[in-house]
């Protein structure tokens, strides 16, 4: 027969929320949320129940506690605050209130004038039990509480001054519970810095500058145009061999200066600079100006080489093999990259491999850098990620990783549980009214929210959208507001201020001149360009707290099946910010659109003013309806703050 463990413990604490697969993996929230926990808690007969909500962060021994609260029909929940960067944990502790029990079950028996002499005994043994487990003046208190229940003249005041608050709060405090029942698990939370979950990224070659020292005008320009991070493609060294030339060519002319992702040669790996671009004590120069102008460099981390890559020589067991002992090199059909070799994370021996890749990180972080980009994530081992990243965050808990991951949406979601601050998402792809709306609304609410942040990029420089090629400027404005406005989290790919939308043929998603291959020389003053508009966007956007969370989008009805209308409001209903966008950059539209007037406090008659803050005009609106009208000559989108 098997033993019976813990008989007394029969409290059942289930459906506990948030959790990520029941807890398997950690849910994502920032220092200084506060964390609601909800779970069913229950248990045989009908005894009053008490919880408490534990938890505690890393490097904490003892754990804090919170009560719960009863919500409605055996729900309860509880919160508390993440006051520091790191990884959390919580769980839950729930008992029977014997004497909240006994006082329930008094007021019943005292409502039909029952004989109460044997249930006060019982109510007398319970005090002078928490009595003995107190002591100082919470000790001297129940005892007198138990003295006036003993001695009070008759049943109606004794049954008064057991129920008095300040004895029940007593008895809560000086619980028993040895035979408290504590949730089979414990539940994980990240709680990252405020950037991983509002930032505005920019991504340029350094190379096209010069060197790192010229460069620091792009960080300049950037700066000044609000954007938060500074993204970099790979700055290490080049590799010669089979290096591509201009628009991927085959074969390189002289002074073509190869991809940037083809890392390696004879001037290092992945620790070591491009010669060209400088030193370490350059890029050391470069991180310090970014700081002082508000902002923070990013690196890509590509984990793949150059033919010429000193790993090649060194570590040959770490990559691919054909049959007659050559290196193979990366493809991804039809596309070759005869430049890059991939490396192999199940090789014989993976662990001098996966502890090296550690040391990379560390060694950028010990440079400065506290967020990386990761290069096609989804082609090694979600396992890999979850190690890297865990021994990263538990020695730097500020690092934040955003996954490249344009890959399935279950490998994508698998990428984010295993730990990526930040995620790539389909956005680009996303272009028709429902499409948007299913897909935002997906990635923004839980389930998928409580454990992926979405990082909207209407380009890259792998991406050019048909949008863009077709749509000119206005696409390009409109890209930018809804990336900028439907998350917290966006970036863009120099060239996009400068509306450049012309592709390598017909059909493909690749830029005709590619940077991955060349230097491109752009003057950023040219006419038409979107330098003022996007500063504006991201002024817009630091100015408004609505637009810096993430999971307060909600989508309204607007009658034209091509104009968009949302909203994102702070809790507190102090911020709330509108947009209508026209998706159609070709020509005019115009929609009557819902306000959620209910939500917001407003009366049926009642006339609020809505401050559109890309032109600075204001409208003056009554009740539940509005009207937009949007114009690719002018702007195909409007962002509305609500004054009442």
């Amino acid at each position: 027969m098997g033993a019976i463990v813990d008989p007394r413990r029969t409290v059942v604490i289930e459906v506990v929320a948030p959790a990520v697969d029941g807890g398997r993996y950690p849910v994502k929230r920032e220092v200084g949320a506060v964390l609601g926990v909800t779970a069913d808690i229950f248990k045989e007969g009908h005894d009053v129940l008490v919880a408490y909500l534990k938890y505690r962060c890393t490097g904490e021994h003892t754990w804090r506690e919170t009560p719960m609260r009863h919500v409605d029909n055996d729900r309860w929940a509880g919160a508390f605050r993440l006051d520091a960067v790191g990884r959390w944990v919580f769980t839950i502790e729930a008992l029977v209130d014997p004497y909240g029990s006994w006082l329930a079950d008094l007021a019943k028996r005292h409502a039909v004038r029952a004989d109460l002499a044997s249930e006060l005994h019982e109510g007398l043994a319970l005090i002078r039990a928490a009595a003995a487990r107190a002591s100082g003046e919470d000790a001297r208190a129940l005892t007198e509480s138990a003295r006036r229940i003993e001695r009070a003249p008759g049943q109606d005041v004794a049954v008064a001054v057991a129920g008095e608050e300040p004895l029940a709060r007593l008895m809560k405090r000086h619980l028993d519970r040895t035979d408290a029942t504590w949730c089979e698990r414990e539940f994980a939370v990240i709680a990252d810095r405020e950037r991983a979950r509002f930032a505005a990224w920019y991504e340029f070659f350094p190379r096209s500058s010069g060197t790192l020292k010229d460069a620091e005008a792009q960080l300049e320009r950037a700066a000044a145009m609000g954007f938060d991070v500074v993204y970099l493609p790979p700055i290490h060294p080049i590799g010669r061999t089979n290096r591509k030339g201009k628009n991927n060519a085959p074969v390189a002319q002289p002074g073509d200066p190869g991809s940037p992702w083809a890392i390696g040669s004879e001037d290092g790996g992945h620790t070591a600079v491009h010669p060209e671009l400088g030193t370490l004590d350059d890029f050391d120069r470069f991180v310090e100006r970014a700081r002082s102008l508000g902002l923070e460099v990013a690196l890509d981390f590509a984990i793949q080489c150059s033919p010429d890559h000193p790993w090649v020589s060194l570590h040959p067991e770490w990559f691919f093999h054909r049959p007659d002992g050559t290196i193979k090199y990366a493809e991804n059909p039809p596309k070759k990259y005869q430049d890059a070799y991939p490396l192999n994370f199940l090789c014989a021996d993976p662990a001098p491999l996966w502890q090296e890749m550690r040391r990379i990180i560390e060694f950028w972080v010990a440079h400065g850098v506290r967020a990386f980009r990761i290069d096609n994530p989804h082609t090694k081992p979600v396992k890999f990620w979850a190690w890297l990243i865990r021994e990263v965050q538990d020695a730097h808990p500020d690092v934040i990783f955003l996954a490249e991951a344009f890959t399935r949406p279950k490998m994508m979601k698998a990428l984010a549980k295993a730990g990526f601050t930040q995620s790539y998402t389909y956005f680009t792809w996303r272009n028709e009214k429902r499409e948007l709306i299913d897909y935002l609304t997906e990635i923004t609410t839980p389930p998928v929210a409580d454990f992926l942040r979405g990082h909207l990029w209407p380009n890259t420089p792998d991406i050019l959208h048909a949008t863009l090629q077709q749509g000119g400027r206005p696409a390009f404005k409109l890209r930018l507001v809804l990336a900028a406005t439907l998350s917290s989290l966006y970036g863009i790919y120099s060239g996009y201020e400068l509306c450049e939308n012309t592709p390598a043929a017909p059909g493909s998603e690749e830029y005709l001149d590619s940077e991955k291959y060349e230097l491109k020389r752009r003057d950023w003053n040219a006419p038409g360009n979107l330098g003022d508009f996007i500063t504006r966007v991201n002024r817009i956007r630091r100015e408004n707290r609505a637009l810096q969370l993430y999971t307060n989008l909600s989508f309204y009805r607007a009658d034209n099946p091509r104009v968009l209308f949302y909203g994102k409001m702070t809790p507190e209903r102090d911020n709330v910010v509108f947009v209508a966008a026209s998706l159609d950059p070709f020509a005019a539209q115009a929609s009557m659109v819902d306000v959620p007037i209910a939500e917001l406090g407003i009366g049926e008659q009642q006339t609020y003013r809505l401050h559109e803050l890309l032109s600075d005009r204001w409208f003056e609106w009554r009740g539940p309806r509005g009207y937009v009208e949007l114009r690719p000559e002018t702007d195909l989108a409007q962002i509305f703050v609500l004054h009442r």
